[in-house]
């Protein structure tokens, strides 16, 4: 059986979709049974190497008209896999991975024209897919609330941690921002709204007798998101960083916070995890489902709450060590080699 594989994700900066999106393909580059192929728009760059997987450059186009206009008609009636939220609206034998409902749920995080194009894209999906993949049981039940999606054409599928494991920390990130080892604080992800980080900022009113620093590390799409505003001279926005430089920053923290509202999964609280770094969530969607009893939770919405919590990891050198084992435990449950299995299994449902 041959699978095309929507390789558009490829032209794009990684983050928590395009991650998923490779680590699952590097391990179906080592399956025997089934043919990939990865289809890539003409501006791709050369930098992906796979040892049985081909990359492809089809088409004319690039982006979304490259995705709707090259890629199904190259692909015609064979199978495709779409990892990151997207594809070919029109195509029936496809299995497309969607993520959230974060446009349903929270749409003031996302444009208009965002928001349009993707529910305009899940709704087809919906009809015309042979099967929807999601990656947690709260994303499943959120697909099937508001997009009213048969629960049998949905399936879960894995997310993992072992891209961390062979990359070796740069802790020379430390120096760079002039951050002391387990005095600061770390949160990693966009600047969406929905990933809550007022709550963050807020709870630093509280903490003004701790010696603690703030370090948000990851950077924010202006095209898609709404603008977020943070203020604060105690904060330190690093932006976007390597994967040396963020395990480097994961390693050295005090602890690991994630205050997001809404999620399909959560990755850096789990990447967090496998590096021994305490982590605190929030109390809502699929946090407790990913971090089970290896984090401290908290009420997103309340700042006092998570301040108090805070206070209480950092000054407490049992606590952080608890968190440390209980993590590295947690982080074992979660493989991408599992993923690339079940997607496997799942490809069975595709016409070859």
């Amino acid at each position: 059986m041959n699978v095309y594989i929507n390789g558009r994700f490829l032209t794009q900066r990684v983050t928590g979709v395009q991650r998923f999106a490779l680590e699952i393909i590097k391990r179906l580059d080592k399956q025997v049974g089934v043919s990939f192929t990865i289809l890539v728009p003409p501006n791709y760059q050369e930098t992906h190497f796979f040892q049985n997987i081909n990359i492809k450059q089809i088409g004319r186009y690039t982006g979304h008209p490259w995705e709707q206009l090259d890629l199904p008609i190259y692909v015609k009636e064979k199978p495709l896999i779409n990892f990151c939220n997207t594809g070919p609206i029109f195509k029936r034998n496809q299995i497309v991975v969607v993520h959230d409902t974060a446009i349903y749920a929270y749409p003031e995080g996302f444009s208009l024209p965002f928001r349009i194009w993707y529910k305009m894209m899940f709704t087809f999906f919906k009809i015309l897919s042979k099967k929807i993949l999601t990656i947690s049981q709260f994303s499943r039940k959120e697909l099937i609330k508001y997009l009213k999606i048969n629960p049998k054409k949905l399936e879960l599928i894995s997310e993992g941690k072992e891209h961390f494991d062979s990359i070796k920390e740069d802790n020379t990130i430390l120096s760079k921002f002039k951050l002391k080892k387990n005095k600061y604080i770390l949160a990693v992800s966009s600047l969406n709204p929905n990933k809550n980080f007022k709550a963050l900022i807020d709870a630093i009113k509280y903490l003004t007798e701790e010696d603690f620093e703030v370090v948000i590390a990851g950077g924010t799409d202006i095209k898609v998101f709404n603008k977020v505003n943070i203020g604060n001279d105690k904060i330190k926005q690093v932006g976007y960083v390597t994967d040396e430089d963020l395990k480097g920053l994961y390693m050295n923290a005090g602890c690991f916070v994630f205050p997001s509202i809404y999620e399909g999964f959560g990755l850096p609280p789990l990447e967090a995890m496998s590096t021994g770094c305490p982590v605190l969530v929030s109390n809502v969607g699929p946090m407790p489902e990913v971090s089970g009893e290896a984090a401290i939770y908290f009420n997103p919405k309340d700042s006092k709450e998570l301040a108090e919590k805070i206070k209480y990891v950092m000054n407490n050198a049992d606590v952080k060590k608890e968190l440390q084992i209980k993590g590295l435990q947690q982080a074992k449950k979660f493989s991408w080699e599992t993923a690339a299995n079940q997607l496997i299994v799942y490809t069975k449902s595709l016409k070859g």
